[in-house]
């Protein structure tokens, strides 16, 4: 295979696990705001955990991001 061909790949690669990590995250939040609806306990516990949520998307992607960086800047050699 072409570097150029293994770069995209790895991007393709990076940017699938992104989504899925949105995609999981978005379930977890659809069940937490069902679960809201019964009882002010399990809003306070989906209050808590929509943070925690929050912040574990903010925290992946931003990781994903810099391995992104990362190769492409040993692609590019910069």
């Amino acid at each position: 295979k072409t570097t150029m061909k293994k770069l995209i790949e790895k991007i393709q690669k990076k940017i699938n696990s992104v989504i899925w990590s949105f995609v999981i995250s978005g379930v977890v939040l659809l069940m937490l705001a069902v679960l809201v609806v019964w009882s002010q306990f399990l809003l306070q516990l989906a209050v808590g955990l929509f943070i925690v949520v929050i912040a574990y998307m903010f925290f992946y992607a931003a990781y994903k991001l810099w391995s992104l960086k990362r190769e492409v800047e040993k692609y590019f050699k910069l």
